[in-house]
């Protein structure tokens, strides 16, 4: 073997190193955000289990009717019933987020799209609580304020209360969306960057 043998086969190791070094920079730029997001979750998950527990005082501190206490109790159930499901599936995820070493690519790609679907998720249990929500302050209007409720309803035209619905469902969603966004978003769009990043390569 000649020297510029040898001077190949260093120069091809070296930018082997290179890449491996590269790769693994890219893959511990891929944990800040990951971290990130298993935080919020954590944190997410300490809040919702919060103010469940004080949606259990909501009809002893405003004086609820016992009609509307027992519809009360209805609407609370559904939100804990879905509620559940949800705290199951991310509880799931982010428990299996720690199984997996983080020190590839493949890795890396099975966290972005399984945070995917579970921001996916999240979306839908928002809208679900928020028209729950919507649903139980119209049984209210209709039970404990029937008269007033009645009153108003009659002096309102059709279309307007429709553009009402519609105008509310969109800030629904509006709000959903961004939340999720703020909260989530963010740190997988700096995942899904470096999963790009090392598809390039």
């Amino acid at each position: 073997m000649n020297f510029d043998d040898i001077k190949n086969e260093w120069n091809a190791e070296s930018s082997e190193g290179n890449n491996i070094s590269t790769n693994m920079l890219k893959i511990k730029q891929a944990n800040t955000p990951i971290d990130k997001i298993r935080a919020k979750m954590k944190h997410e998950f300490y809040y919702q289990l919060f103010f469940l527990l004080l949606m259990v005082f909501i009809p002893f501190l405003a004086g609820f009717s016992t009609a509307i206490k027992q519809v009360y109790l209805i609407t609370y159930a559904t939100t804990c019933g879905f509620t559940a499901y949800y705290f199951f599936k991310f509880y799931t995820f982010y428990k299996n987020s720690y199984d997996m070493s983080m020190d590839t690519r493949k890795n890396i790609l099975w966290f972005y799209y399984e945070m995917k679907l579970n921001v996916e998720l999240y979306k839908a249990l928002t809208y679900i609580i928020a028209f729950i929500a919507v649903g139980f302050m119209s049984a209210y209007l209709f039970i404990e304020k029937a008269s007033v409720f009645a009153k108003i309803l009659t002096n309102l035209s059709p279309v307007f209360l429709i553009l009402n619905c519609f105008i509310t469902i969109l800030i629904i969603g509006v709000i959903t969306e961004l939340w999720a966004w703020f909260y989530y978003g963010r740190y997988l769009k700096q995942v899904k960057k470096v999963v790009d990043e090392l598809d390039y390569e």
